[in-house]
């Protein structure tokens, strides 16, 4: 399977809120690294935000929003907050 922008960028969504644990993150991460084939004319900046995403379990490199708004704007994507009743 390709990975793609929009691959990356919906697993980084689905971190957000909790729905994908960060362990279940970095090791797709880490995976997708070993076995992805990136799509080619994407190659470079897939490949440098899901490295980033597969060291985000180690204390040092962590992921905080901010990383996220970061990486998700190195693939073409702008993060925004919606508040809704809880």
């Amino acid at each position: 399977m390709t990975i793609t922008r929009q691959t990356v960028a919906e697993k980084l969504v689905s971190y957000l809120p909790h729905e994908t644990p960060l362990a279940q993150l970095v090791d797709w991460a880490e995976n997708a690294i070993m076995d992805g084939e990136f799509a080619p004319a994407e190659s470079p900046a897939l490949a440098r935000v899901v490295a980033r995403l597969g060291v985000a379990d180690v204390r040092a490199f962590g992921l905080t929003w901010e990383d996220c708004e970061e990486l998700l704007g190195a693939l073409g994507y702008a993060a925004r907050v919606e508040l809704v009743p809880a």
